[in-house]
């Protein structure tokens, strides 16, 4: 029987049943579809059109640009193969499809080898992250930081 230990005859935990490489890469499969589907809709209806996306809350009330405002401009822009638009509309969003691709591929190679994906991203990791989108923040703000709006 499947999944079932001879000597004790207990079942195994499904995790210790090995499992094929195409059921392996499933799920980066549906992943990298989902965000292919993602970018193909945006890359389809342009958010420079009033009406289709709603307004970041944030900007709306405030005034405050925040880190992702021009993220849906800079994932269309990215999605017709125009970078220097892309970048200019919010250029953490390009490093976070860039980075997304490197991760992604990554997780397939891992996978197709019977790996698992690890990634440990310490304090000091997030703390980067997040004075990065602090700065940025910020600096797209402030009358210099001009070159960073969308």
């Amino acid at each position: 029987m499947r999944g079932v230990d001879a000597e004790t005859a207990q079942p195994t935990p499904t995790s210790a049943v090995p499992k094929g490489r195409a059921a392996r890469l499933a799920v980066p499969a549906a992943v990298l579809a989902a965000v292919a589907g993602a970018f193909a809709y945006v890359g389809a209806v342009d958010p420079n059109d009033p009406g289709h996306y709603p307004v970041c809350p944030l900007l709306r009330f405030t005034g405050v640009l925040c880190p992702g405002c021009g993220g849906l401009r800079s994932a269309h822009a990215f999605a017709h193969g125009d970078l220097p638009a892309a970048l200019q509309a919010n250029a953490t969003t390009v490093l976070g499809y860039l980075g997304f691709a490197v991760l992604w591929t990554v997780w397939v190679v891992r996978a197709a080898r019977g790996r698992p994906l690890r990634v440990e991203l310490g304090p000091v990791h997030l703390w980067a992250l997040g004075t990065l989108l602090l700065v940025f923040t910020v600096v797209r703000n402030l009358p210099f930081g001009g070159w960073l709006r969308p």
